[in-house]
């Protein structure tokens, strides 16, 4: 175990870590207690026990991840007979309210099973490179390791698939359909406010952000790599309006789209490639 005590300044970044442990075995009982800041107790193997301010007693089958949140009660323990295999995670900052708000951290759900442990390990493995004595960035390093841990216990829960929500890639697929909500809700066999929920469960934001990111998203490519009418790229995206396109691209994005392609054109003799490259295989430029 190793335990930080960052700054304030380090605190202004969102993120803190204020400790890290690698624990495994018949371990002491934990609580009961309540703390002042995040832990994400990670139990890889082994079976335990949870309660949470109910009192009740819920079994933990690694691998799960227990949430203990700020001015909860909590109080868990390892089965005696065969313990289990946990890392651990203090932090702390501004930012956990919005990672909250966005569904990656679950107050309301302590115990959330995890369809693999592979991820964030790794990225409590780089929290514990980083504490060595004496690394003058180890309080950046740290934080910046919560972000990733955020992140990967996110995509590691056992309720979404390893390619994502369903529902999140189908509107994905046709987020540049001139459809509504209720639309969109409809293809689904959904209700709009069954959709409301999914959406917001799964991406952290209403149906119509969620469409306007991936649409705004594609907007700017095409303003940046190609050379078509700001009307031509509004169409592409779903818009038939250029000019409601162009306000609500301003408003969104915070300049006209035509500014934005002064800004970040970077149109190439043949086009860009669409094909995302592998960071692990880079592509070789030829003599």
């Amino acid at each position: 175990m190793r335990f930080f005590t960052p700054s304030p300044l380090h605190h202004r970044l969102g993120l803190v870590c204020l400790g890290v442990g690698l624990q495994h075995g018949a371990l002491p009982t934990v609580g009961p207690r309540t703390l002042d800041h995040h832990v994400a107790v990670i139990v890889n193997s082994g079976t335990g026990w949870f309660k949470g301010p109910d009192g009740r007693r819920a079994p933990v089958t690694g691998p799960s991840l227990l949430w203990l949140t700020p001015g909860t009660p909590h109080h868990y323990g390892a089965d005696p007979g065969t313990g289990w295999d946990e890392s651990f995670v203090d932090f702390t900052g501004p930012a956990t309210t919005t990672y909250a708000e966005l569904g990656y951290i679950e107050p309301d759900r302590p115990l959330v099973p995890l369809a693999d442990t592979a991820a964030p390990r790794a990225a409590v493995g780089r929290i514990v490179r980083a504490a060595r004595r004496g690394n003058p960035l180890l309080e950046v390093e740290t934080g910046a390791a919560v972000h990733e841990l955020l992140v990967s216990l996110r995509r590691a829960r056992a309720d979404i698939g390893p390619d994502g929500d369903p529902v999140l890639q189908a509107l994905a697929r046709d987020a540049y359909q001139p459809l509504t909500v209720a639309q969109h809700a409809s293809r689904h066999g959904m209700t709009p406010a069954e959709l409301r929920t999914a959406v917001r469960r799964g991406a952290g934001c209403s149906p119509k952000d969620y469409l306007l990111g991936i649409r705004l998203g594609r907007a700017k490519e095409l303003l940046a790599a190609t050379d078509l009418p700001v009307a031509a790229v509004a169409r592409r995206v779903g818009y038939d309006d250029p000019a409601y396109f162009s306000r609500l691209f301003a408003r969104r994005v915070g300049t006209a789209p035509v500014r934005f392609r002064e800004q970040q054109g970077r149109s190439v003799p043949g086009g860009w490639s669409d094909q995302v490259p592998d960071p692990d295989d880079p592509p070789t430029i030829g003599p």
